[in-house]
């Protein structure tokens, strides 16, 4: 085996926090969200998005409850700038919501995003430089100095060309690649943001902390933002904001942990789109808050409708495995799963219980607009539990179990053989073929049943069935229609018959409704046999069954 260039790569140096406090705290409240879909998100797209797609896009945000959204890059990009000016211009932009620029410290830059947002009633500035040691040094060649003079320069043009402007500004600041720069230079050129800007708990300033590249494991991540958190003064003057990515894959979770160490305000985007691997998913953060029973303070409960403007807005998919959004991640293939989904669906809706617990579905689907009859679908890996639930849920039959043992013996075998998942309608067509389309060797022809008077519980039924090619007129006493047809079946075909089990229920409603009827009966102590009956009426329902079962015994 090829031995991997692992010593190409140094190990990130652990944050000295001895007596850290996040792992301790417990979230119970949603963050404050900023979707960067719009940006972030846009300029990630190998395709980025026209004016009609980014507006699509955007009411899709106000939709699902987002009050803060940053929607382009106007000073960099003359698309973003005609964006922003059309959601301005046309009042496209609803009073509870708060769009959001990004700008380098850049004067001309600065100046261009003014003009962009003029008329606005209320925007965030959202001012950002490059802090890290390889950003300063290899790219910008430039000392810690240097870098807090320009974004202190950039924050003072903010604050002049705010008081000129009607526009309600605040101010958001970035020290990019928060997380490969030295904690202390961090608080530092905060700390100068903070007091060029004049920020007071009344005016806060937002403190946006990027793991522009995601370089350790999230613990990490907590420990810098705890770390930032305490070392920064006048902290009641500053919003702390996250902007996970999603390099080593832990973006959920290193928000998560970071919410835990302080932050209040997270930025990412719609199912984690973005530069190299993505941000951070913010369906994925919020659905995690509200598994756990948080309010995640959006609206995620047609989830089917958001994936479809987002892939049609993106030109990007969501895959099928994508935390709680894709499209299987609901479904159950595996037989053991399908058997406890089924049983728990059940002791849920027998129990009456509000809170929601069924096993490997950690919230109820129902509450993102899925359905349930995705829930199961059946392959060759699938088992009896999950044939038994696809019947009664699309179709209405309650399999008794000795029918579901054999029923699923015979889907296996088909699905093994198509090597592909069965639909529900080829499940249903199957049972009709296997236990109630009639098998030649013996058929009902008519039969009339009557009580016999003075002898509770006792018929006589009569009529004619055929045999082969012999049609045999009868007529029998029982205790009811189907032990007098039993008797006439031993006499007509010869054969000892026992009923190992009858059960019978109703199906649909109303002209619709019919009685199906599950026989499961031995002949001359054979293995069991099966047959089902299917009639408006109950009696028919029932001789049909036994005479179907008795037909596969021959």
């Amino acid at each position: 085996m090829k031995t991997m260039p692992h010593h190409h790569y140094t190990p990130f140096a652990p944050i000295s926090l001895p007596d850290r406090k996040w792992p301790n705290k417990v979230l119970d409240k949603a963050p404050m969200w900023c979707a960067v879909d719009l940006r972030d998100g846009n300029q990630a797209l190998i395709n980025p998005m026209d004016p009609e797609r980014k507006l699509r896009l955007f009411n899709q945000l106000v939709a699902i409850g987002f009050k803060e959204i940053e929607v382009g890059f106007p000073a960099a990009s003359q698309d973003d700038y005609d964006f922003t000016r059309k959601l301005i211009e046309e009042n496209l932009i609803p009073d509870d919501v708060t769009i959001q620029l990004l700008t380098q410290s850049r004067e001309h830059l600065i100046r261009r995003s003014f003009e962009a947002i003029k008329g606005a009633k209320k925007a965030v500035v959202h001012l950002y430089n490059s802090t890290s040691p390889l950003q300063r040094e290899v790219v910008f060649g430039m000392g810690r100095q240097e870098v807090i003079d320009l974004a202190v320069e950039g924050v003072n043009l903010i604050r002049n060309l705010a008081k000129e402007c009607d526009t309600d500004i605040r101010l958001q600041y970035s020290p990019e690649s928060f997380s490969n720069t030295e904690l202390d230079f961090s608080v530092a050129i905060c700390q100068e943001v903070l007091k060029a800007w004049g920020a007071s708990s009344d005016n806060p300033v937002i403190l946006n902390l990027p793991a522009t590249v995601e370089s350790a494991s999230p613990n990490v991540h907590a420990d810098q933002i705890e770390w930032f958190c305490r070392n920064l003064q006048n902290s009641q003057a500053a919003i702390i904001s996250l902007h996970p990515h999603n390099d080593r894959g832990c973006a959920v979770a290193a928000a998560e942990l970071g919410m835990m160490a302080g932050a209040a305000r997270v930025e990412g985007t719609l199912f984690g789109n973005g530069e190299r691997t993505g941000n951070v998913d913010l369906i994925t953060l919020a659905l995690n808050l509200f598994s756990q029973g948080v309010d995640p303070k959006l609206d995620l409960s047609n989830i089917q409708s958001i994936v479809d403007t987002y892939e049609s807005c993106s030109g990007l998919t969501v895959p099928p495995r994508h935390p709680y959004s894709g499209e299987l991640v609901f479904t159950a293939f595996s037989g053991s799963h399908q058997d406890a989904i089924q049983k728990g669906l059940k002791a849920l809706k027998e129990s009456g219980a509000t809170g929601w617990s069924v096993p490997y579905l950690p919230i109820n689907p129902d509450h993102l607009g899925r359905q349930y009859e995705t829930f199961i679908r059946i392959n060759s890996q699938s088992g009896k539990g999950g044939v038994a639930y696809i019947l009664d849920e699309k179709f209405g039959l309650r399999l008794p179990k000795d029918i579901v043992k054999d029923f699923s013996q015979t889907i296996q075998k088909i699905a093994d053989e198509s090597g592909r998942e069965l639909q529900p309608q080829e499940i249903y067509d199957a049972f009709i073929n296997y236990y109630i389309t009639p098998i030649n060797e013996v058929e009902l022809i008519s039969y009339e049943s009557h009580p016999i008077p003075d002898k509770e519980s006792i018929c006589r039924l009569i009529g004619k069935l055929r045999h082969g090619d012999n049609e045999v007129e009868f007529v029998e006493k029982g205790s009811g229609p189907v032990s007098a047809f039993v008797a006439v079946l031993e006499r007509v075909l010869d054969t000892k018959i026992k009923i190992n089990s009858f059960e019978q229920h109703g199906v649909g409603e109303g002209r619709d409704a019919k009685a199906v009827t599950y026989v499961a009966l031995s002949a001359n102590n054979k293995e069991p046999c099966f047959g089902v009956g299917l009639h408006t009426n109950t009696t028919t329902s029932s001789l049909e069954g036994v005479i179907r079962a008795v037909s596969s015994s021959l």
